[in-house]
């Protein structure tokens, strides 16, 4: 198995071509590029440390809304759960 550095994962819609792209980026390279940026904590202890479906789920869902706010053409697309689904 390859050794791999710690990765950010960045997410981006490119409208233009109606696509994502997902791109692993060395995480000491993005330092820089990312200072004073929003960020959004996501506590895995308030998960219980439980990385499942629902976790995944929630955690795209945060992704899309996100990015909606900046392109909010692509909520034409979004048909989400915003809250847990029981």
């Amino acid at each position: 198995m390859a050794n791999h550095p710690p990765y950010s994962v960045v997410l981006t819609y490119l409208e233009d071509r109606q696509e994502f792209s997902l791109q692993a980026i060395d995480r000491a390279k993005l330092t820089s590029v990312v200072a004073g940026s929003l960020e959004i904590p996501v506590l895995l202890d308030e998960h219980k440390f439980n990385l499942d479906d629902a976790f995944a789920r929630r955690l795209g869902a945060a992704m899309l809304a996100l990015i909606a706010l900046g392109q909010p053409a692509i909520e034409q697309y979004m048909n989400i759960t915003k809250d847990p689904i029981e």
